[in-house]
């Protein structure tokens, strides 16, 4: 009998590890992940152009960037397959060591980084370089979402209360600080749109996201005011509002951009045959400005290949944000949609003329390893989230009357 018993739980634990494994491979969102495979992919060929004919970035070998991309392509997909393997109790557990460990980096970079274009925020380690504050923007919003999570599930609640979003605020303060000591304003903006989601997401009262919309205003101002933005930042809002004030300088980047997405028509130039493009008019193609390789090259239709692309990615994280009942993983999805929404129109805003220069990335196509390994993660996360929903007992996917907080 006792080997009977043996046999039967033995067979119980393969039946169990076999239905994990199947979860993990046959039922992740393969929507979501074929739109960010299609937008590496397309930004790797983007890349690979902008840079064919730059032997000052390259030293000779046009396909320098390409590799490299495939390379951070390859590690991002890797960290992202490492997430949705991770059970959901240890993605809990790990948070806040991750969000430790972005401020690490973030106070590392002011003790020992290096400036590139005006901007405190590099580490430059056995000759690669990373950008902490990319890994910041995902460690804010699983803390908040932690905070709001841990403070909610199991109480009824009709909403999140004061003492929550402070903790919140406080969660988002301390990274937001050392990103301005940088400075670096894009970085900065993109983390407030998305702490203003975050928010706006837990169910938190109206009033609090009136007040951090004026509270944004007035610091902003003050921050024009005071002096305590560089110059060279001031000039790209100036440049902003009319580029013709310093056509050569400031306002170059824009006039550039303008003239390369507006010489693409329709269908484009052609792949690698972009004027603009291939005589390096453009400053910084293949990371802030890649967009423009896409306008100018791939026309019309192309650039508007990449937009639904990320419309679908979007699409499918709001998706995964409504389908769970886990509050974590609500607010999480929420936030990662958030950021990789108001990153986006950031970058391509700037390379059409309707927002300033900041120097954002635009998710999963512009060059970059700390671009790419964040926003594979935060995809890791996604589909994690997804399937804990899909292994959630019956009853908790039934529908039920529930308030804003659910546990």
């Amino acid at each position: 009998m006792s080997n009977r018993i043996q046999a039967s739980r033995v067979t119980r634990r393969t039946t169990a590890s076999r239905r994990v494994s199947l979860l993990h491979w046959g039922d992740i969102d393969r929507i979501l992940l074929a739109a960010v495979v299609a937008l590496s992919l397309i930004g790797c060929v983007l890349i690979w152009s902008a840079t064919l004919e730059r032997d000052d970035l390259t030293g000779g070998d046009d396909r320098a960037f390409l590799v490299k991309q495939v390379i951070n392509l390859v590690i991002g997909l890797g960290l992202m397959a490492m997430v949705v393997m991770t059970d959901h109790r240890w993605v809990r557990i790990l948070a806040p060591v991750a969000y430790l460990m972005a401020i690490g980096g973030l106070v590392l970079v002011l003790v020992m980084g290096s400036t590139i274009n005006g901007s405190r925020s590099w580490l430059i380690i056995g000759g690669m370089s990373f950008q902490p504050s990319e890994l910041a923007k995902l460690a804010v919003v699983v803390g908040m979402a932690l905070v709001v999570a841990e403070r909610s599930e199991g109480r009824w609640r009709d909403r999140v209360g004061t003492t929550d979003v402070l903790l919140m605020l406080v969660v988002a303060a301390v990274p937001a600080v050392l990103i301005l000591t940088q400075p670096d304003l894009g970085t900065m903006l993109v983390l407030t749109a998305t702490v203003f989601g975050v928010i706006a997401a837990s169910g938190a009262d109206r009033r609090w996201l009136g007040l951090l919309a004026g509270g944004g205003v007035s610091l902003a101002v003050f921050a024009v005011v005071s002096g305590f933005l560089k110059e060279y930042q001031v000039d790209r809002f100036l440049a902003f509002t009319n580029p013709d004030l310093d056509p050569k300088g400031a306002g170059y980047n824009v006039e550039q951009a303008r003239i390369a997405v507006g010489n693409g028509g329709i269908f484009g130039q052609g792949l690698f045959e972009g004027s603009q493009t291939q005589s390096g008019f453009v400053p910084e193609q293949h990371t802030d400005f890649v967009f423009t390789v896409a306008g100018e090259e791939l026309g019309l239709a192309g650039a508007a290949l990449v937009v639904a692309l990320l419309g679908i990615v979007l699409w499918r994280t709001l998706l995964i944000a409504t389908r769970t009942d886990d509050v974590f993983g609500r607010i999480a999805a929420a936030g990662i949609a958030c950021w990789f929404g108001f990153q986006a129109f950031q970058n391509i805003g700037m390379c059409l003329g309707i927002m300033p220069v900041t120097g954002v990335p635009l998710p999963f196509v512009s060059y970059g390893g700390s671009s790419m390994f964040a926003g594979m993660l935060a995809v890791g996360l996604l589909q994690n989230i997804h399937l804990r929903t899909l292994s959630a007992p019956a009853s908790r996917l039934a529908p039920q009357k529930r308030v804003l907080v659910r546990g």
